[in-house]
């Protein structure tokens, strides 16, 4: 397709403004830590995206830092169908003021390593990013190598998937996800903290939205329920935080793939793509870090932004590669995650072989709570004596994923006094699991009942109007537990 025009003339077959607003690009990125990923993700998705002109595209080309990530390299797997990107997020922080340093906790030297490491694959049609995230201790073997700090040749040895960036740089990072995913690696970015910082202020900063408080003492994140604005910095600690809870790495990647398909959303809707001046301050901010392969060019940046002209946060979608019920304690280095030996060769093959990993389903306009409604029992009663109304309610809630009796039962007397209002009647140790089934039902009242027990009783009144559809932030479905980008971006 040929490139949109750089000058204000108008073309002779003018697209639609809001067709062509939807141009973005594909890629997605993680950083370090998390941040990286984000960088990176803006990299490939607003520089490279919508085309907008040769010479500007050259001119950023020129500033990106090169490393000959594929030297040497033997035995590789055999290529696939579409693009592999391999996005690695180092903590580098040299350039961040001191007062950013202590408003954001990134105090102390930098380990220089990889805190994110995410593979994005873009579909052979364009037309569909999946972003799947290797957690930093996944349990490794590397290969072969000349020790970059010592010069020390190694053989093969047992180590954390991120020790591979340490001890061998960019090439022995993409080396060891190649041997343990079989998946052809195309392309090599690196992104560190400033320039993930700085892009997110450029963007005019980027809506997360969370169903519960989020604090940790350690970034200094502090969050209300709620939906919040949150600029480069604010954004550095939500995707950096791992003492949330208790999901520690985990539950960070999650927060970061969130805060990627929130990235992706503002970068596609701003008209940052289809505006030169701000798509050069965007990428010159991104590009001030990032290292990139010697062969991810100008060409490359062009054609794929041609290429992705649909791209949406709908077309994203994001996952974890699935772990073993039991890690694997290395002698010397500690407790590692071990990859499931089955889920995650089929995740990796769906990726070789260019096969979507979120399942096939509509768009759910749900409401964020806390506790997956899969995890609430419930028992439903019929307050008002109207025929159906337990059954009605009973078959919304289940619609939804709340694990009903399927046995709703008539108040006795409702039909001569009939309840005026819906209520909710919960054990108070189950505060959580109440408070996510009263989102379900707007205006219920929450009715503590010590000694109720797990299970939830809703009574269902005259004011009963409808089930509205819920969901938990973490909610991952399908075989892969892959989510898309429009499934946890805000409503």
């Amino acid at each position: 397709m040929p490139t949109p025009p750089r000058s204000p003339a108008p073309a002779p077959r003018p697209r639609p403004p809001a067709q062509r607003a939807r141009r973005t690009s594909a890629g997605r990125r993680k950083r370090p830590r998390w941040a990286m990923r984000l960088a990176c993700t803006v990299s490939v998705t607003v520089l490279a995206a919508a085309g907008i002109g040769h010479s500007v595209v050259t001119s950023l080309d020129t500033g990106i830092r090169r490393v000959d990530v594929f030297r040497d390299m033997k035995n590789r797997p055999e290529s696939g169908h579409g693009i592999n990107v391999l996005l690695v997020g180092t903590d580098g922080r040299d350039k961040i003021t001191p007062e950013e340093k202590e408003k954001y906790r990134l105090g102390g030297a930098p380990c220089h390593c990889t805190d994110t490491i995410m593979i994005v694959h873009i579909s052979e049609d364009r037309d569909r990013a999946s972003v799947v995230s290797l957690p930093r201790d996944s349990y490794a073997d590397l290969p072969p190598h000349t020790d970059r700090n010592t010069g020390q040749k190694h053989r093969e040895h047992p180590n954390k998937i991120n020790a591979a960036y340490a001890e061998g740089g960019p090439n022995l990072t993409v080396q060891t996800v190649e041997h343990m995913t079989k998946v052809k690696i195309d392309h090599y970015l690196e992104v560190d903290f400033l320039s993930f910082m700085k892009t997110v202020d450029v963007l005019g900063g980027v809506r997360i939205c969370t169903a519960r408080p989020l604090r940790d003492s350690h970034t200094g994140l502090d969050l209300a329920e709620g939906t919040h604005q949150l600029n480069g910095g604010a954004a550095l600690q939500y995707v950096r935080s791992r003492y949330v809870d208790g999901a520690s790495d985990l539950g960070r990647m999650q927060r970061q793939q969130r805060f990627l398909a929130a990235l992706i959303a503002k970068a596609t809707s701003s008209g940052v793509l289809l505006n030169p001046v701000k798509f050069r301050d965007v990428t010159r901010t991104l590009l001030g870090s990032v290292r990139a392969d010697k062969g991810f060019g100008t060409g490359d940046m062009l054609d794929l932004g041609r290429a992705m002209r649909g791209f949406s946060p709908s077309s994203s979608e994001f996952t974890t590669v699935p772990l073993d019920a039991t890690g694997q304690v290395v002698p010397g280095i500690g407790s590692t995650l071990k990859w499931h030996p089955v889920r995650a060769g089929r995740l990796f093959e769906a990726l070789r072989q260019d096969q979507p990993l979120a399942a096939h389903r509509p768009r759910s306009k749900a409401t964020m709570v806390d506790v997956s409604p899969q995890q609430v029992r419930v028992q439903v009663e019929n307050g008002t004596g109207a025929p159906g109304l337990g059954k009605k309610v009973d078959a919304g809630l289940r619609a939804t994923g709340f694990q009903t009796t399927g046995a709703p039962a008539d108040v006795p007397g409702a039909a001569a006094r009939p309840a005026p209002r819906t209520v909710i009647a919960f054990d108070p140790r189950w505060d959580r699991s109440a408070k996510s089934l009263a989102t379900a039902l707007p205006g219920a009242e929450l009715r503590p009942v010590p000694g109720q027990g797990p299970t939830l009783k809703v009574i269902a009144g005259t004011d009963f109007k409808e089930v509205r559809r819920v969901r938990a932030e973490d909610a991952q479905q399908g075989e892969f537990g892959a989510i898309r980008g429009d499934e946890v971006t805000c409503d």
